[in-house]
């Protein structure tokens, strides 16, 4: 009889983790939304990158570390922002977690094929790699930022003062980034409309 592996299965538990867990949520956000819509906006991202800015970004690849970006989380438990950021000391030992998160998943796997996952888990030296990797990282902060949209859109006040922070981070990005400005002009003010508004 083969070995089996854990690694999908329980990857898989990706949509039992739940994000916002601090604030009243009008409807539920789990992990495994929120990693389908940071890769389609990171695969977009570097898509932007290329065709308009003459990258020559690995978008496919961005969209699998989008996919995967926060699949450290079901060992972790999701780590509340302010929290993971408070100072040097708190986001420092968080990397450490994930890390260690990370290879026990990548543990999960057949060994030969824990390097092509390693990849997509953990950051290469390469600067193209490292301008992709920000902007996946644009994109889950996008995804953040759409996600206050949607709240306040549906008269919940509570995400305002994330809403304004994400808004200020992003602005800040788009400085050295320009395809996050591209994203905001273009893609982001139907998000929150209604099916008849956006199918017009």
């Amino acid at each position: 009889m083969s070995q089996t592996y854990n690694f999908f299965a329980t990857i898989s538990r990706m949509k039992y983790i739940e994000r916002w867990a601090l604030m009243r949520n009008s409807r539920p956000e789990n992990l495994s939304e929120h990693s389908l819509e940071v890769a389609m906006i990171a695969h977009l991202l570097c898509t932007i990158g290329n065709v308009r800015y003459g990258r020559t970004l690995d978008a496919d690849k961005a969209a699998l570390i989008g996919i995967y970006h926060d699949a450290t989380e079901i060992i972790t438990g999701d780590m509340p922002t302010p929290v993971k950021y408070y100072n040097a000391e708190i986001k420092s030992a968080y990397k450490e977690v994930e890390s260690v998160a990370a290879k026990r998943l990548l543990s999960k796997l057949p060994e030969d094929l824990v390097p092509v996952y390693t990849e997509i888990f953990f950051k290469g030296e390469d600067e193209k790699e490292q301008y992709m990797r920000r902007l996946v990282k644009a994109a889950d902060k996008l995804s953040a930022l759409i996600k206050c949209i949607e709240e306040e859109r549906a008269g919940n006040s509570e995400f305002s003062t994330a809403k304004a922070s994400t808004q200020k981070a992003l602005l800040q990005m788009s400085r050295e980034l320009p395809e996050i400005r591209d994203f905001m002009e273009e893609f982001l003010p139907p998000y929150g409309n209604t099916l008849d508004e956006l199918t017009l």
